[in-house]
């Protein structure tokens, strides 16, 4: 396994990447045609969204065949090629297992549905009549989440979509039916495993109604998740393998335990608190601006957490499943580019393994549609109509979507000015952004201030810099809402790191004598007798 401290990681949302045969959907072929650009870039792994046979519901992540390919993404050869192309070029493959849930289209849940026990034993049911479900709980993508079988006289659990349905990892033939997973896609070369809201996948025995909430509580990192990984890992040998959870409303606690190497459950953790510092109340739906100081707070509290008791995270803006943040915490109309690189130097230089989501290193954008009809994600167009049913007006209902809804970062990546960007010959799943025609690779590789090419200068940096793969932190100013600042040191030096989080100057009281600028944003750093002076968005990083 090589270092993943020293490591960049990309993730390719598959549908939206590359189009090799015109059909609008982006595929296996095209990541492989892409490759060469993703070794220039300087990753090491990519991470690819699922691909497997599914009725696409959610977009892949409702998996109706773990072991074979959907035939819009390509062939299981395609996939083999994949692999093998980019081992070629020094990059390993992670593929994406989503454990916690099937498609009900997957075998194991139609064979429930016949009413077999075997099968019925793979998926949480439970007895009740038909207008009361067994608990209050709320699916994440809205309503309740049981859906009710008339002919089993049965309700079924889905924490997701309705077509979702949750699997019963208390029996072990569940478990054991993922290992063989698992073994199917290491032998075929892969390299590491990103693990889909691995921390839901442990209910309690007994399941009741949440007075105060909508059930997370009882299910998140629930009785034996961490046994159930241990096993995973145990029986199937990936223990030496990059291996990341995705934690959904988890504890700073128990990330330390997934990602502890002496507990040998997982390499790292996504956590998502600091992504939700622009939720009113904590709820997704609804905006207010973002509050920098619980952001500098959140970061400042698992960055240190897990320093202290040898725990690893996993650095990062975006993904599938988040806006783009050059949207959400930058300026992506004034200070674009500068604002984007600020974002990108910020989290790429924190401690822990950094995740670049396609587009980003364009400084890709939320694309602002105008009309329902622009969306596909299901989450999107069933809060739409809750949003509508609680009494918001269209607009205001379309500007939550624009900027919270899945799909703002799953528009098809950016390759170059063209009719399609270069992502299709045919027509694109999804609309497009204008901004296409100057946010793209093509544009972007020729101009040495581009956004790409301050990524290539931040990845490369990682791996010529032992203070930077697994130096320690400490953060700096921390009262100030306006700058997130931290310093990174081991005994090979130290790092000083400044950004500014407003479109205003901001003067610091930082005596950086005897420190020379390694990286910065602009085109030379100020400094004045007060100190350092922080252009708006500005980042700038000293080195002693």
């Amino acid at each position: 396994m090589r270092n993943f401290k020293n490591s960049t990681i990309y993730q390719i949302y598959t549908k939206s990447f590359q189009d090799s045969n015109g059909d609008g959907l982006g595929d296996l072929n095209g990541v492989t045609s892409r490759l060469d650009y993703l070794k220039e870039l300087g990753v090491d792994y990519i991470w690819l969204t699922p691909f497997f046979v599914s009725p696409m519901n959610d977009n892949g992540y409702d998996v109706a065949d773990y072991t074979a390919v959907d035939p819009s993404f390509g062939t299981m050869e395609d996939a083999c090629r994949l692999i093998a192309e980019a081992k070629l070029r020094g990059i390993g493959l992670m593929f994406d297992m989503v454990f916690n849930h099937t498609s009900t289209e997957h075998e194991w849940f139609l064979r429930a549905m016949k009413g077999e026990e075997k099968y019925m034993n793979y998926y949480i049911f439970r007895d009740g009549s038909p207008d009361l479900p067994p608990t209050n709980w709320e699916s994440k993508f809205g309503g309740n989440a049981w859906e009710y079988v008339p002919h089993l006289k049965k309700w079924y659990l889905h924490l997701f979509d309705v077509t979702q349905a949750d699997l019963n990892w208390d029996n072990p033939e569940v478990r054991e039916e993922l290992k063989k997973v698992i073994l199917f896609w290491k032998e075929k070369g892969i390299e590491g495993f990103r693990f889909d809201v691995v921390n839901l996948i442990s209910k309690p025995e007994q399941l009741e109604n949440d007075e105060i909430g909508d059930g997370r509580r009882f299910y998140t990192d629930g009785p034996h998740v961490h046994e159930y990984l241990k096993e995973l890992v145990r029986d199937t040998g990936i223990a030496d393998m990059v291996t990341v959870g995705e934690m959904s409303s988890t504890s700073l606690e128990n990330c330390i335990r997934y990602s502890n190497p002496a507990e040998k459950e997982l390499s790292m953790v996504f956590s998502f608190h600091h992504l939700k510092v622009d939720y009113r109340d904590g709820k997704k739906w609804e905006l207010k601006a973002p509050d920098y100081q619980e952001l500098k707070s959140l970061l400042e509290t698992w960055q240190m957490g897990m320093q202290k008791a040898n725990g690893w995270n996993a650095v990062f803006w975006c993904n599938h499943d988040q806006p783009r943040i050059v949207s959400r915490l930058g300026d992506d109309q004034n200070y674009w580019k500068e604002s984007a690189k600020m974002l990108a130097a910020c989290i790429h230089l924190l401690r822990g393994t950094p995740y670049l989501f396609q587009g980003e290193e364009l400084g890709m954008t939320n694309p602002g549609y105008p009309d329902i009809t622009y969306y596909k994600d299901v989450e999107s167009t069933n809060y739409y109509e809750i949003m509508r049913s609680q009494g918001k007006t269209k607009a205001e209902a379309l500007q939550i979507l624009a900027a919270r809804s899945r799909d703002n970062g799953r528009t098809p990546m950016q390759w170059n000015g063209g009719k399609e960007a270069g992502f299709t010959e045919g027509t694109p799943w999804i609309t497009i952004p204008q901004n296409h025609e100057y946010i793209n690779v093509e544009t972007e590789k020729e101009d040495e201030t581009s956004i790409l090419n301050y990524y290539k200068k931040l990845i490369a940096l990682r791996k010529e810099s032992s203070i930077i793969a697994d130096g320690k932190i400490e953060f700096l100013y921390q009262e100030n809402p306006d700058v997130l600042a931290y310093r990174r040191f081991n005994e090979q030096g130290e790092l000083r790191v400044f950004n500014n989080f407003t479109g205003q100057k901001v003067v610091l009281e930082e005596n950086v004598a005897g420190y020379a600028v390694l990286l910065g944003n602009y085109e030379d750093a100020q400094e004045s007798q007060a100190g350092i002076v922080l252009r708006p968005y500005e980042t700038v990083v000293y080195r002693k």
